[in-house]
């Protein structure tokens, strides 16, 4: 048998990293072989390249790996695979089975299976995880393991990775059931009883090892409902890794503990547990570059929102760390690991603080790099943040066409949301950027397109504030008759407005012109993130000023939205009336024809508030799942448009 096949060794990109690769390895092709399978043996992250070295070294000298040797091989591999070496994992982790049945091991050849059936693509996988269909196939080896384990065909380790992976494929379909809390109780009580029938057996590393991920996945099903048990389950998992001479095992822990301290206020403890993480000094091995990514990303989400809230609160300055470890971020999501969605992530909140301190063009690069990873990797959300802010930086640096294009594709994108409120904000800010372009009938037009869009999503007053918008275009374009009439539409409005607000107003509303505080007027923003003071917040419905603006009519665009990148520029540009670069705005046309209309409503002289309100690139997007920052749904920050808010257009 050969060491390796071109099937299941060549990825098309390399899962190894170069740090795992011993300064002292032996040359000797049966002593790397030995090294491999220690290295196996101890879960250690350098056994994938030990044994692609091992198996170079056999066929240079004209052997080759046995059935079992190749399955741990390839078992190896598959979990080295992330990034976009990620779709590769499924397949080698199958054809991994099928030879540990060869070798008679039938314990691994289950867990193999298993594994595959998590990772996927392959028989009942799939790229986001298991579904049902899986998650019953997985039940099926939980059962053949435990039979196994019975005969002594299976050993502990071996059986216990198999119904932790079932329960992990339970948690992560948990917000899919019909009654999400029962079925996360049933999942705990499976996780319960694979903690006592793994614990007499601890003293095995492999054992405890499982033991330390069965404890956080409870923890991560049970930071919902009860953070403090949380943190102790979290807590004793990664003391397990530790203890089974595995830290390297714990850096999922690590982002679900920090996550879930900063859920409670614990910012300095969570800073403390992600510093020390990075700051790890043990070279062998070294942290995987993966993972430093997400922790100095994590780490930069926490000490942003610890100087939020110590400025808020009149606490201790802190210094200014969050644009370093954005920037490390950045750096190591490169490479082996190739992981977008985290590259991604870092470059747009990067270049979010860069435009924040006024630092536009190098805002812009790191957005539009951003821009281009977040059109690869699929989130709707993020493609919709990075282009507002984009749109924002160019209305700063005075270009307003390319801002009024920008701003009009992300409403184009937002507006295929179920809350279409965005959208309508996002149009609105697309007319501004079109005042502020001298093309006052252009601007009107947008405006009257994000007043129908704000009626209907039954906001009459922000519909009244884009009609007063309208009105000073009118006024420039076709002269006073014409503004008042628009005037008289948008009191109407206004009145109407006011007459619904009255009416939604319920008992425990304070009375009209109480402050209300902070966190009952706004959502949450997400921890590190600054936010500028809105234009307004309104005491009676707990209001949000997210003004903001991009294009549209509901019907045309949402049908447009699977076309964002390929055909939408066009679309928007009919529907706006935009011609080519030339013959439409031009940045150095009258810009102070309309200028006064964008200073008056939208802070020329900082980022739009509107900005911090779009929802959060990558949320988590149920009650009990995990974002990339380790935040549980049901903990992290409340959504832009939670119950309770609602957002307005500009002045």
């Amino acid at each position: 048998m050969s060491s390796r096949s071109p099937d299941e060794f060549r990825l098309g990109v390399r899962p190894y990293e170069r740090g795992f690769h011993g300064v002292d390895e032996p040359e000797d092709p049966h002593e790397l072989l030995h090294r491999a399978r220690r290295l196996t043996a101890e879960g250690h992250p350098g056994a994938g390249g030990a044994w692609e070295r091992a198996a170079t070294a056999l066929r240079r000298a004209g052997g080759a790996l046995t059935p079992g040797d190749h399955a741990d091989a390839l078992d190896a591999t598959a979990l080295d695979c992330r990034g976009a070496a990620l779709p590769a994992a499924g397949p080698l982790f199958f054809r991994a089975a099928d030879l540990h049945e060869q070798a008679g091991q039938r314990g691994k050849a289950l867990v193999s299976r298993a594994r595959a059936l998590v990772a996927g693509p392959g028989p009942g996988g799939g790229p986001g995880g298991p579904g049902a269909t899986a998650c019953a196939r997985l039940a099926e080896l939980r059962e053949r393991a435990t039979a196994l384990h019975a005969v002594g065909q299976a050993d502990t380790a071996e059986t216990a990775t198999v119904r932790l992976l079932h329960a992990s494929a339970r948690a992560d379909l948990l917000d899919t059931a019909p009654d999400p809390v029962a079925e996360a109780g049933a999942v705990r009580e499976e996780l319960d009883r694979l903690l006592a029938f793994a614990a007499p057996h601890r003293a095995d590393p492999a054992v405890l090892g499982v033991l330390a991920d069965a404890r956080a996945l409870l923890g991560r099903i049970t930071a919902p409902d009860d953070p403090a048990a949380a943190l102790s389950l979290l807590r004793a998992s990664i003391d397990d890794h530790r203890a089974g001479g595995r830290p390297w095992s714990a850096t999922e822990q690590q982002l679900l503990l920090s996550a879930v301290l900063r859920t409670t206020g614990a910012y300095e403890e969570a800073t403390s547990l992600l510093r020390a993480a990075l700051a790890s000094e043990v070279p062998d091995p070294p942290l995987r570059a993966g993972d430093r990514a997400r922790l100095c990303l994590a780490l930069a989400r926490t000490v942003a929102g610890a100087g939020e809230r110590w400025r808020t609160t009149g606490g201790p300055e802190v210094a200014d760390e969050e644009m370093p470890l954005l920037a490390e971020s950045v750096h190591h999501s490169g490479g082996p690991s190739d992981d977008v969605r985290v590259g991604a992530l870092a470059r747009l909140r990067l270049g979010v603080a860069y435009a924040e301190r006024g630092r536009c063009r190098e805002a812009s690069t790191l957005l539009e790099q951003a821009l281009a990873g977040f059109s690869e990797e699929g989130d709707p959300a993020a493609r919709v943040r990075a282009r507002a802010w984009l749109a924002d930086c160019a209305l700063r640096l005075g270009e307003s066409g390319r801002a009024s294009r920008e701003f009009a594709l992300a409403a184009v994108e937002a507006l295929a949301w179920d809350d279409r409120r965005h959208g309508a904000a996002l149009s609105h800010r697309t007319a501004d950027a079109l005042g502020v372009a001298g093309a006052p009938e252009k601007a009107a037009r947008a405006y009257e397109r994000a007043a129908d869009l704000w009626r209907a999503t039954g906001d009459h007053t922000a519909a009244a504030r884009s009609l007063r918008a309208r009105s000073r275009q009118v006024r420039i374009a076709w002269g006073d008759v014409a503004a008042e009439v628009v005037l008289a539409e948008a009191a109407r409005e206004a009145a109407r407005g006011r007459r619904e607000s009255a009416g939604s107003r319920t008992a425990h509303d304070p009375p009209i012109g109480t402050a209300v505080p902070v966190e009952h007027a706004r959502p949450t923003s997400a921890a590190g993130e600054t936010r500028r003071p809105a234009h307004e917040v309104h005491a009676g419905g707990g209001t949000v000023d997210a003004c903001g603006g991009a294009p549209t009519d509901v019907a045309a665009h949402a049908e447009s939205v699977s076309g964002i990148e390929a055909g939408v520029e066009a679309e928007v540009g009919t529907e706006f009336g935009f011609g080519s670069e030339e013959e439409s705005m031009t940045d150095s046309e009258a810009g102070s024809a309309a200028g006064s209309e964008f200073d008056q409503g939208s802070g020329a002289g900082g980022p739009w508030p509107g900005l911090r309100e779009l929802p959060e690139p990558f949320g988590s997007q149920g009650r009990y799942q995990v974002n990339v920052y380790g935040e549980v749904g049901g903990t992290g920050q409340r959504a832009a448009t939670a119950a309770g808010t609602r957002v307005q257009g500009c002045e």
